[in-house]
């Protein structure tokens, strides 16, 4: 079904204060999670408001905690999520890093003790929005499988980029594995396979049974337990593929957040009743190479020419980022889609909270 923008937001307003965000957090974290439905991205959207509940209820999210900064420079800030959202902490690290950044010209954050942070691309946007550079990477917990191996060992770790252009930024928001677990989540779901080689049992056999791999995956994200297998890196099963590619992409990842924050390492994320996850964000200002008008047009004249490029007929060539803007746009008018076992979710959680669960459309 769909539902409009709007009325997800109120409810997630409603159910975030009913769980003990302040307003201002609770407004943020509705704000992310519709912005990602928005854009189609229902992975990170409302379908992961039953999974927030249960971390609250377990005390894994500390909805009360405040953000703390540990260390400042004019460059820099070392923040720590007090076992809080990661949208909190890394929202108030991306809004200090681009004053910074204005005035300096580059600055970095690193936090620790954080939770789930949504979108990677939504603090990289962000940045954008103020005419600058923007990076932004999480570890998560255990779920993918390295090169060669049988057991889970890295997380998803998302990578976003955005650099000023027109008609929008671009913006690359991805998963460092063949694909985030969120995808996975909802397939479950919706009984539906998986449809394309992205995860692996214990012997490294493919498999496309997607409940079969979310138990997995559960099991080796909320508890000490280890089934083996896992999802796959970038580039899939085969080593032939250059899956050591995305191997070596995550652990940048790894070694950014996890390492840099002297916080867990994915593969140690999952011990009871924590998750305590790392983020590193990085914002650059492009004047301090040139005028930023001039980059942009640029940037718009490379995408443009790729756009133009001959193609496979009936197909079209997206430019990162295109598709996003262009079902915001559409899912802003239409409303947001919601599949039946989340409208299923949100109805129970609306019950226990005694708040309105949006209508379809």
């Amino acid at each position: 079904m769909r539902i409009k923008a709007s009325e997800e937001k109120r409810f997630l307003q409603a159910v975030f204060d009913k769980d003990g965000f302040s307003r201002e957090d609770g407004d943020l974290l509705a704000d992310t999670l519709v912005d990602a439905d928005l854009r189609g991205i229902s992975s990170h959207g409302i379908q992961r408001l039953a999974w927030y509940t249960r971390m609250i209820k377990s005390h894994i999210i500390e909805p009360g905690n405040k953000v703390k900064v540990l260390k400042e420079t004019p460059t820099s800030l070392l923040v720590d999520a007090n076992k809080n959202m990661g949208q909190i902490a890394s929202s108030f690290a991306m809004h200090s890093l681009i004053e910074k950044t204005k005035k300096i010209g580059i600055s970095l954050a690193v936090i620790r003790n954080s939770n789930h942070f949504g979108t990677a691309g939504y603090y990289a946007r962000m940045a954008a929005k103020q005419g600058l550079i923007g990076i932004a990477l999480t570890n998560t917990r255990p779920l993918v499988v390295p090169t060669n191996a049988y057991d889970a060992f890295l997380g998803s770790n998302a990578f976003a980029f955005s650099f000023p252009a027109e008609p929008h930024p671009f913006v690359f928001d991805g998963a460092t594995s063949i694909v985030s677990s969120g995808k996975i989540q909802v397939l479950a779901k919706n009984h539906q396979p998986i449809p394309g080689d992205w995860a692996v049992d214990s012997k490294r056999h493919v498999v496309h049974d997607a409940k079969k791999v979310e138990d997995d995956l559960s099991k080796i994200a909320f508890t000490e337990h280890q089934p083996g297998g896992g999802v796959l890196t970038l580039g899939g099963n085969l080593e032939s593929n250059s899956n050591y590619k995305g191997f070596g992409n995550s652990l940048v990842v790894e070694l950014l957040t996890g390492i840099l924050a002297q916080g867990p390492i994915s593969a140690d994320t999952n011990q009871p009743g924590k998750h305590d996850f790392s983020q590193f964000l990085l914002a650059i200002n492009p004047d301090l190479f040139g005028d930023l008008e001039t980059f942009k047009k640029n940037a718009e004249n490379m995408f443009d020419r790729i756009r133009g490029l001959d193609h496979i007929p009936g197909s079209t060539i997206f430019i990162p980022g295109d598709r996003e803007y262009k079902n915001y746009d559409q899912n802003l008018k239409a409303g947001v889609v919601i599949d039946d076992q989340t409208a299923a979710e949100l109805q129970k959680i609306g019950n226990e909270n005694q708040v309105p669960v949006p209508e379809a459309l």
